[in-house]
């Protein structure tokens, strides 16, 4: 692990390998070894940049009511200019594909291509909304250990392996409370980005585990076809969690994926 120092802070990231680069954004309350089996994975396909965001792992801590999606898409962009990265295969994870989102919109030209895994381009419904604060005011007066087993029953299919329970525990209770708050607040008030699917101008993959209840399916191969550029892949007996449920067969289609956009 190392850090960079931006003018928007400190932030830390996980690094291998050399030549172009893709870099993985975690999802909610998670961090970047979420990532691990993907960036040793990959190893002979330039470089691999996972990043803590802000208030996750090892990065700045936040001191924001609301972590808002493009707040977490600044930071990222900060840490690729201070890392002299001019263009990257950008690859998001439910909540990191929400800020990879907000980067192809606002700032289209880092982007070479872009990836999202379980993760979708609608905004929350008003009955997510209150589920997200519920979920918040339950992880705050209940603890991180009931976050934690909500999010292993929720999130993982049930054949998933021991180790991808315990790596998803450890994560969760490592994210500290005011972390948590504001990140159920930052994705409440995302903005819907379907429009932004629709005008990308990179190639575009769409990745979403067969029993991912969060971001089903349907919601993944849509956004693909509606992508000038697009494809989807469902990976058969994954639930939300496909990096670290399913990683050979994430890292399959990616290998792939990575050499065909370069």
């Amino acid at each position: 692990m190392e850090f960079v120092d931006t003018e928007r802070g400190r932030f830390a990231i996980r690094r291998e390998g050399s030549g172009p680069t893709a870099l993985f954004l975690h999802g909610f309350p998670l961090d970047a070894t979420m990532w691990l089996d993907q960036i040793t994975g990959l190893e002979g396909l330039g470089e691999r940049i996972a990043m803590d965001l802000r208030g996750n792992g090892h990065s700045e801590p936040t001191h924001h009511d609301i972590a808002d999606i493009d707040m977490h898409a600044d930071d990222v962009v900060a840490v690729i200019e201070a890392l002299g990265v001019l263009k990257v295969d950008l690859v998001g994870f439910s909540m990191g594909g929400y800020v990879a989102l907000s980067i192809a919109q606002r700032y289209p030209e880092r982007l070479r291509s872009l990836a999202l895994i379980d993760s979708k381009a609608d905004a929350d419904s008003d009955a997510a909304k209150i589920n997200r604060t519920n979920a918040a005011v339950r992880a705050t007066l209940q603890g991180r250990e009931a976050l934690a087993q909500e999010m292993i029953e929720a999130l993982l299919s049930p054949s998933a392996s021991l180790l991808a329970k315990a790596r998803l525990r450890t994560m969760v209770e490592a994210c500290s409370f005011e972390t948590i708050v504001a990140s159920q607040a930052g994705m409440a008030k995302r903005p819907a980005r379907t429009k932004t699917v629709a005008g990308l101008d990179v190639p575009f993959l769409a990745v979403v585990g067969e029993h991912d209840g969060v971001t089903p399916p349907e919601l993944s191969i849509a956004m693909a076809d509606a992508a000038p550029n697009g494809m989807s892949v469902v990976i058969p007996g994954a639930g939300h969690m496909t990096p670290i449920e399913k990683p050979r067969a994430v890292n399959d289609i990616l290998r792939d994926w990575l050499k065909k956009v370069r």
